[in-house]
């Protein structure tokens, strides 16, 4: 069974989805699904991107199956590693998305770009991905890489491996070395053109000695759950990686 292994419900600032209205999809696609509700602690924006977990597994648990998983994506920064580490050690996530939403204090989102060049900006987003790739060994994937490309204020926002690699291969090269998966976020995979400008990434983590990806479509809504899905097993399959999902912290592979 495919999973989407990356939804946002209630507990997400940026989504009013139920849990029920995410099932009934999934249920209706045939698909599994892991909820990854976005945790972002110290978010530029007060109050935002931070929920009560205890409430998370007390509304949740019940419903915790073999096609219905709970993790979290949590919103990676240096300075908070430690807070993070602890928090992954203290609840019963089945899976952890780790994610860079916040460089230097600042959202990559418009005044995040404003004053660089696409060369300042995106050396300064994989510098701080791979600082905190570095400290955050605990994650079971590195969420949407191109999580950037999203908002660059640039007439061409997508990262052309050739022009980064000095930046991004580190970063896959750590991943690779501790067997960490890495995610193909299929919401931009609307456009063919997106998935060709990504292949040659995953493709070098496989090169690198990279197994695993996770597939999610990053829904906020119930008509979003498992879009483009298709096209990221797709790609995964084109770069000879394994997608997998994850239960109690361990990574499973997904059965076709």
């Amino acid at each position: 069974m495919i999973f989407d292994t990356h939804v946002h419900t209630r507990f997400s600032t940026d989504s009013l989805m139920g849990l029920e209205q995410a099932m009934e999809r999934a249920q209706q696609l045939g698909i599994g699904l892991i909820i990854t509700d976005h945790m972002d602690l110290e978010y530029p924006k007060p109050d935002s991107f931070s929920f009560d977990v205890d409430a998370f597994f007390r509304a949740y648990e019940p419903h915790r199956s073999e096609r219905l998983r709970l993790g979290v994506e949590m919103g990676m920064r240096s300075e908070l590693a430690d807070h993070n580490r602890a928090m992954a050690a203290s609840y019963p996530f089945d899976y952890i998305i780790g994610s860079i939403h916040v460089v230097d204090g600042v959202e990559v989102v418009g005044r995040f770009f404003q004053g660089r060049s696409k060369r300042e900006a995106y050396d300064r987003y994989f510098d701080t991905m791979q600082a905190c790739v570095k400290a955050y060994d605990f994650i079971d994937s590195l969420g949407h890489i191109d999580y950037i490309a999203r908002y660059a204020l640039v007439e061409d926002p997508e990262i052309h491996y050739n022009e980064f690699r000095e930046r991004i291969d580190p970063i896959l090269a750590v991943l690779a070395e501790r067997q960490q998966a890495i995610e193909i976020n299929a919401r931009r995979l609307d456009s063919p053109a997106v998935a060709e400008a990504l292949f040659p990434i995953y493709q070098r983590f496989a090169e690198l000695g990279g197994r695993h990806i996770t597939v999610g479509s990053d829904a906020h809504t119930p008509r979003d759950i498992g879009r483009n899905l298709k096209a990221a097993m797709a790609l995964a399959e084109r770069c000879g990686l394994q997608p997998v999902w994850h239960k109690e912290r361990t990574a499973q592979p997904v059965a076709l």
